[in-house]
C-alpha cells in the first residue's frame, strides 16, 4: 500500500453567499458559517457529514425569502465537487438533515429554501453537507466556493 493512500484527505468547503439588492421598502443580508467536513478518511465505509450556518437578518422586507445557492466549481448540482489541483472530490449540500434534497437554484430537481414569513428578526438556516463514502483521492485540502443568493 503506498504511504499516500494511507493518508487521511483534509477537506473543507468555504460557502461564500451574495447579499441581493433590496426593495425600497426594505433589505435582507446574510452570514455564514462554512461547511468544513474536516478530515475525509479514504478507507471508511461511511459518508463524512458536516453543516453550515446561513442567518438572515431582513430589515421591512415582506414577502418570501428565497435562498439559492450556486453550483460552486461543479458543472452540475449533482455532484458538486471540491477540488486540489485538478483531483476532484464529490460532495454535496442539502436543505434537510437526511441529505435527500440538493440545495441548488430550483433548476434540475434542485431544492431552494423559503421562508415565506420571515419576520424582523434574524434566523438561521442549517445547511447539511456530505462527501459520499469510497472516493479514492490523495492527501490534501479540498475545497469549492458555493455562492449563496438571497430573493425578496
Amino acid at each position: 500500500m503506498s504511504w499516500t493512500r494511507m493518508l487521511i484527505a483534509t477537506v473543507a468547503t468555504l460557502c461564500v453567499f451574495g447579499t441581493s439588492t433590496a426593495y425600497a421598502a426594505g433589505s435582507c443580508t446574510i452570514s455564514t458559517t462554512s461547511v468544513n467536513f474536516g478530515s475525509y478518511n479514504v478507507f471508511t465505509g461511511s459518508a463524512t457529514d458536516s453543516t453550515g450556518t446561513i442567518r438572515i437578518d431582513c430589515n421591512g422586507a415582506a414577502g418570501n425569502v428565497v435562498v439559492t445557492l450556486s453550483k460552486g466549481a461543479s458543472a452540475s448540482f449533482s455532484p458538486r465537487t471540491m477540488l486540489k489541483g485538478a483531483e476532484a472530490l464529490s460532495y454535496n449540500l442539502y436543505t434537510d438533515s437526511t441529505r435527500t434534497s440538493i440545495w441548488g437554484d430550483g433548476t434540475g430537481g434542485t431544492s431552494t429554501y423559503t421562508n415565506a414569513s420571515p419576520g424582523a428578526q434574524p434566523f438561521n438556516v442549517t445547511v447539511y453537507g456530505r462527501v459520499p463514502a469510497g472516493q479514492d483521492v490523495s492527501a490534501g485540502v479540498y475545497s469549492d466556493t458555493v455562492s449563496a443568493v438571497i430573493n425578496f
